[in-house]
């Protein structure tokens, strides 16, 4: 038998998907910004610590935890080097998650969330399977940022709109992809 979802889990899935949409998701802003870390910073600091199992009792908790690890501090952290500190937690979730098959019956945005930690991971391996799940999901939007995504990797090897808060040196075609707008 599963254990019972965490209270935090079902409050930010409820919060994710039906307080905020998808100009919020986005767009964000101040707004949802502060929203998120007056409801959330708490638990995300709390539960940064524990294993990616302890967050795979069940698909609730495991979706809620990629949300919450991958999301929430790209809301809170941006344009710091915070925002991508909890991505290996996320990823450690999301692979196990998809390996589970937890991804079915959800909605598209569910899907599309549970999967983004490969999407912003700086492997050709990540970008790889990116490109296979959302290819998978049938929705040529999306797709098409899993491809920019890849694109960006395959050609750098990493992410260069990132070089500059993670402290990396950027080199002259890396700054003009990002001076061109090649980021998210």
């Amino acid at each position: 038998m599963a254990a019972a979802p965490r209270r935090w889990a079902a409050e930010l899935l409820h919060f994710w998907f039906h307080t905020l949409g998808p100009r919020d998701w986005f767009g964000g802003g101040p707004e949802v910004d502060e929203a998120l870390r007056r409801r959330f910073e708490p638990d995300l600091l709390a539960l940064f610590t524990q294993s990616a199992d302890s967050f795979l009792t069940d698909p609730l908790t495991a979706r809620a935890a990629v949300l919450l690890f991958d999301q929430v501090p790209r809301n809170l952290y941006r344009g710091t080097a915070e925002a991508f500190a909890f991505d290996p937690l996320a990823h450690a979730i999301c692979v196990e998650a998809l390996a589970r098959g937890w991804d079915k019956g959800l909605t598209l945005q569910e899907r599309q969330f549970l999967g983004l930690p490969l999407m912003h991971g700086e492997s050709r391996a990540d970008q790889i399977a990116s490109l296979t799940y959302y290819a998978a999901l049938g929705n040529a939007f999306i797709l098409s940022f899993a491809r920019s995504h890849y694109r960006m990797v395959a050609r750098f090897g990493r992410f260069p709109h990132r070089n500059e808060v993670l402290g990396r040196k950027s080199t002259p075609a890396e700054l003009a992809a990002v001076a061109a707008g090649n980021h998210w």
